[in-house]
């Protein structure tokens, strides 16, 4: 049994995360702001093993106290995505990045850091070739360069593991459904279209249960780990927006994605990636693409609303 501080506990891997901590046995702090006034951990508060600590981690005072003691610091806390990073530049790189370094700055001998990055550091890809964690670092958006300048400042520290997480997709407490995969099935549920700009783009993809496993796997073979960062997603979803939106198709007929012949996805991310070095530690996802899909046709059918989402 460990004590864990999770900062951005109550965000969208957070909240499917710390329950699963929870039913390990672990003490965990959660320290987050619920600046999306998400009520995601309200099924938590009745385990004594969870301590809430409604702040910023910004704060050099409150994230120390936080901080104190803790075996494991996850910092999950982040503006994330490139259009809410670009809505709020200043908070992206104070959260993103200068809150980073303040934990590390604060971090007491033996405490060990596992890290959320990003693999949309990639950028614009390399063609047809896959992105390992050796590929060229080339991020187009200021979310991916505060993501991969606090991943470099995590591994400089030592006694850190990071992963560069694939697109996230599935249900959470606190559900966004500005994510591709999520957003697209979103559309086919509601409105049974989606216009498609530049469908040949590429991209990878997991879920979000999966990404919150990862961190789970990482605890349990940090040794082994240590000192590296790990490509993390679904090695058979190196999937374009059309071969997505056909995965899509197959589970609701009535779906259509016509292609736009002019216009531009301002997310210019195209990139496949390889998991194979994570894999060979013995780490597999547990859910597919085709998993997640019927697991979001059912959540919308609970929820329709705009507040699931970061912009």
């Amino acid at each position: 049994m460990a004590d864990i501080l999770v900062t951005g506990g109550a965000g969208y891997i957070g909240s499917v995360f710390v329950p699963m901590l929870l039913a390990r046995g672990h003490r965990v702090t959660v320290l987050d702001s619920f600046f999306y006034k998400q009520a995601s951990l309200l099924d938590c508060c009745a385990d004594p093993k969870l301590t809430v600590v409604n702040g910023d981690c910004r704060n050099k005072e409150t994230l120390q106290r936080a901080m104190d003691g803790k075996d494991y610091l996850f910092p999950l806390a982040a503006i994330v995505g490139f259009p809410a990073c670009d809505k709020d530049q200043t908070a992206a790189k104070s959260i993103n990045l200068d809150a980073v370094e303040l934990l590390l700055s604060l971090r007491e001998k033996g405490q060990r850091v596992i890290f959320p990055c990003t693999n949309s550091g990639y950028g614009l890809g390399q063609g047809q070739e896959y992105c390992t964690e050796t590929s060229p670092i080339t991020p187009i958006s200021l979310y991916g360069q505060t993501k991969m300048a606090a991943e470099a400042a995590v591994l400089q520290a030592g006694e850190s593991v990071t992963f560069r997480f694939a697109t996230l997709f599935g249900a959470s407490p606190r559900m966004r459904i500005d994510l591709l995969v999520n957003d697209f099935v979103y559309r086919a549920v509601f409105d049974r279209a989606v216009v498609i700009f530049e469908g040949n783009f590429k991209r990878n993809f997991l879920h979000v249960r999966d990404a919150a496993g990862a961190f789970l796997f990482a605890m349990d073979h940090f040794d082994e780990m240590r000192g590296e960062t790990y490509n993390c997603g679904l090695s058979d979803a190196n999937l374009s927006k059309l071969e997505l939106c056909a995965e899509i198709k197959k589970q609701i007929p009535a779906f259509t994605y016509p292609e736009a012949p002019v216009g531009a996805d301002p997310d210019k991310r195209n990139y496949i990636v390889s998991n194979a070095k994570l894999e060979a530690l013995g780490y597999r996802p547990a859910h597919s693409l085709a998993d997640g899909i019927a697991e979001l046709i059912k959540a919308y059918s609970v929820i329709k609303n705009s507040f699931y989402g970061n912009v």
